[in-house]
């Protein structure tokens, strides 16, 4: 089972984990440098900062070639794509003028908001700048990770649906973030819905008792590949306003009693999918590696 399971963490370059210097060694002070000593470490990362801007062709060269072969880089959808608002200032210059007509007074703007041919605009870009870690076999799954306030609803389906056949050929997963996904009254059916369309359903551990918590439901949704994502359990800061940045949301470390939790559930899932990524999101300090590298010697992959 240990060719099943791949862990690790949802940034090799976060602020806080350089500030630390509690991971990297003294001698790795470029970002190639860093890469390199992270994919010595880990099999998998997690790409965060394409939910912020579009990823580039030329950054994906470059990782592609720091990092050994069979090594996957998973990545997020930009902010757009998962009905976030967007800042008109984040899109590719040539689209921002059109877009700034139909932004809010924030500056923002929605997916929906867009004309077709924008929205198509970006996800050409968005796909041509993955190429080159497609090409060499490093792109691993697309995370579609739906904002707190996306509840179930048709046009929310209908979105996913799109994403899907926009898709064809990638490796998406979905990530719930409003609980109506998985009450008890629609649990079933939209473990039955992403069953249907072969889609894997993210496992998350977060805080609990918030709008925005999903319950972790251990089910494997598609034969082909398992994730589960861990933010940490920082109920004082998951939901706090006014904090002087998000990473504080994560700013928590699991005990390995904690992480024993998580042992026969991962496995019980690499005997459902071929494939099982576990992820850890509590990227403050060097907090998510620590547990990445804990919880690897627990399941002894």
């Amino acid at each position: 089972m240990a060719d099943k399971i791949f862990v690790g963490t949802a940034s090799w370059a976060h602020t806080t984990l350089i500030k630390s210097g509690r991971f990297y060694p003294a001698e790795a002070r470029t970002p190639e440098q860093r890469l390199r000593f992270y994919a010595d470490q880990f099999p998998v990362v997690e790409v965060d900062s394409s939910f912020y801007g579009l990823p580039s062709y030329e950054n994906s060269v470059l990782w592609s070639d720091a990092t050994p072969d069979g090594f996957l880089f998973h990545v997020k959808l930009f902010r757009a794509f998962t009905l976030h608002q967007t800042p008109v200032k984040s899109l590719p210059s040539a689209l921002r003028d059109e877009a700034a007509a139909r932004a809010n007074r924030a500056g923002n703007v929605y997916y929906d908001g867009l004309p077709a041919e924008a929205r198509d605009r970006l996800w050409q870009l968005f796909l041509e700048a993955l190429e080159p870690l497609r090409a060499a076999g490093k792109l691993g799954y697309l995370l579609l990770q739906l904002p707190p306030w996306a509840t179930k609803n048709r046009d929310r389906v209908a979105h996913v649906e799109d994403c899907l056949r926009r898709l064809e050929g990638y490796q998406l997963a979905l990530e719930f973030r409003n609980a109506t996904w998985l009450s008890d009254r629609s649990r079933a059916s939209t473990l039955a819905m992403l069953r249907e369309w072969d889609l894997p359903m993210v496992i998350v551990d977060e805080p609990q008792g918030f709008s925005s918590s999903i319950p972790a439901v251990w089910e494997a949704t598609s034969p082909a590949l398992s994730v589960v994502r861990f933010h940490g359990r920082n109920a004082a800061m998951w939901m706090k306003k006014g904090l002087p940045s998000s990473a504080q949301r994560f700013d928590y470390l699991y005990s390995e009693p904690e992480l024993r939790e998580f042992v026969e559930p991962v496995r019980e899932l690499a005997r459902r999918s071929k494939q099982v990524h576990a992820v850890f999101n509590n990227c403050y300090e060097d907090k998510a590696q620590v547990n990445a590298r804990q919880f690897r010697e627990l399941l002894g992959v």
